[in-house]
């Protein structure tokens, strides 16, 4: 892999806001800050459309501070969040969404994402915050956690409402699909895993690949079981990465970190990366069969120790650790129980 977007890397390292970069012609990219959140910022990417006005792919955190940075970042280019005519969502994230709603009402620009990410957006579920908690805490209750605690991690309602109140799409593009921006042929790539209806955008006039958060330089994408996704999104993530790494690519342009050469070979690196957590934690399921996906994630390597997890974080692992029991369930290597509350045991071969 060969770093390219050397300002975004140095920026990075000296953890400050990387600078607005124009990267081809009529091609920006935007950096738009994650108020707290450990990766900093969602970098969104501003073309120029044959006919005037720009297109963007992805808008940033919805909060006064990245509202602020996509604006003053428009502006740098010579643009306004009035010129914007069309908004292309990688995912449903609330760090690609979150601001679509504020440019649309700014500037009367459409949403477009993948109907199944729309779906899950604009379920009746997702729409209310005491429904979103009730649901999420009853599946983590049937992953083996207390209820109790199991409500601990998920918090109040109150924090759901900013993601009950995200863009719903006026246009849906399917695998295949080329979006609407004059001048450019951005084609949509659906790469499911991250969540359902995940996009990747292949440009095919420059070969420039957006990953949005399929394919990052330096970290690998949570990969969880969710109360509405699907039954094997691991599976899914890595036919898609593998689909995805035989593409021939000038480079790559992701939603974080920086910009980077070596598409085949990043790829391979996560899909060798998730298949080392799978033989650990096959091991951990021999060496405590009968196990919860609860209790078998506080048996793996993470970053820091597993006493230290709670809330959001925990909830990550434990349904990362979920989605990686469901693969080697379908690869026929561990067995459930069946139940409420699904037990893991090895698979006899």
């Amino acid at each position: 892999m060969e770093i390219t977007g050397t300002a975004q890397h140095e920026a990075w390292q000296a953890r400050v806001l990387p600078p607005v970069e124009q990267l081809r012609p009529d091609l920006w990219s935007i950096p738009v800050p994650i108020p707290h959140g450990p990766l900093r910022y969602v970098t969104s990417y501003a073309f120029a459309l044959d006919g005037g006005g720009l297109g963007l792919v992805d808008t940033g955190w919805e909060s006064e501070e990245s509202w602020t940075a996509l604006r003053a970042g428009l502006t740098a280019i010579g643009g306004a969040v009035e010129d914007v005519r069309g908004v292309l969502i990688t995912h449903l994230h609330f760090d690609h969404l979150g601001l679509a709603e504020r440019v649309r009402q700014a500037s009367g620009a459409w949403v477009a994402m993948h109907p199944a990410d729309a779906a899950i957006v604009g379920s009746p579920v997702h729409r209310d915050p005491a429904a979103s908690v009730r649901a999420e805490v009853a599946f983590l209750v049937s992953l083996g956690a207390e209820p109790d605690e199991a409500a601990a991690d998920v918090g109040p309602a109150a924090q759901f409402a900013p993601y009950s109140h995200m863009a719903l799409p006026d246009r849906l593009l399917e695998d295949g699909d080329v979006a609407d921006l004059p001048g450019w042929t951005l084609r949509a790539v659906h790469t499911p895993g991250h969540t359902p209806g995940h996009l990747c955008f292949a440009e095919e006039r420059t070969g420039l690949f957006l990953s949005g958060d399929h394919v990052l330089p330096r970290i690998s994408p949570n990969i969880s079981t969710t109360h509405d996704g699907t039954p094997d999104p691991l599976g899914r993530y890595l036919d898609s990465l593998a689909a995805v790494g035989e593409r021939d690519v000038p480079e790559v342009l992701p939603a974080h970190e920086w910009r980077f050469r070596g598409l085949a070979a990043r790829t391979a690196q996560l899909r060798e990366h998730h298949e080392r957590r799978l033989a650990e934690l096959l091991a951990a399921v021999r060496a405590q069969p009968h196990s919860t996906p609860w209790q078998l994630a506080g048996l793996l390597t993470w970053s820091r120790p597993w006493e230290q997890y709670e809330r959001r974080m925990r909830i990550f692992a434990v349904t990362e650790t979920d989605a990686h029991l469901r693969l080697l369930a379908a690869r026929g290597l561990v067995i459930s129980s069946g139940g409420a509350v699904p037990r893991w045991t090895a698979a006899v071969r």
